[in-house]
C-alpha cells in the first residue's frame, strides 16, 4: 500500500520544488527541506500543497484535502498501534461514508450518469 504525504512547497526551481511537512520537529529548519520532482503536475507556486510519493509531486491539493490527508495519516497510525478509540482530532468523514453528491464534489466529478 501506497499514501501519497502532503508537503508545502517553499521554493521553486525549473523540474523540481523544495517542500517540507509540518509534522516534522523543526519543520521550519531548512534542512528539513526535500527537493521533489514536479515534472508530472503544473509549475507549483510557493504556498502551494503537494501530494508526494516517493519524492514525485502527482497532484497540487487544497489545504483542507493537505490537512485530511495528514488526518488519515494519523488515523492510520493509532489503528497501526492498537489504538481502538479514535483520537478526537481526526475528526472528518471518510468518503466511504459520505452521500454520493459529497463524494462527486471530493472528486470534482460532476458529470451525471
Amino acid at each position: 500500500m501506497c499514501f501519497g504525504i502532503p508537503m508545502q512547497v517553499q521554493r521553486v526551481e525549473e523540474g523540481f520544488a523544495w517542500v517540507r511537512d509540518d509534522a516534522l520537529p523543526d519543520a521550519h529548519l531548512e534542512v528539513n527541506f526535500k527537493r521533489v520532482e514536479t515534472q508530472l503536475i503544473t509549475a507549483p507556486k510557493i504556498g502551494d500543497w503537494l501530494l508526494i510519493f516517493i519524492d514525485s509531486a502527482r497532484e497540487i491539493i487544497s489545504p483542507e484535502r493537505a490537512q485530511e490527508v495528514k488526518l488519515t495519516h494519523e488515523l492510520l497510525a493509532q489503528a497501526m498501534a492498537g489504538a481502538t478509540e479514535v483520537d478526537d482530532a481526526v475528526n472528518f468523514v471518510l468518503p466511504s461514508q459520505m452521500r454520493p453528491e459529497e463524494l462527486t464534489q471530493l472528486v470534482g466529478n460532476t458529470t451525471k450518469h
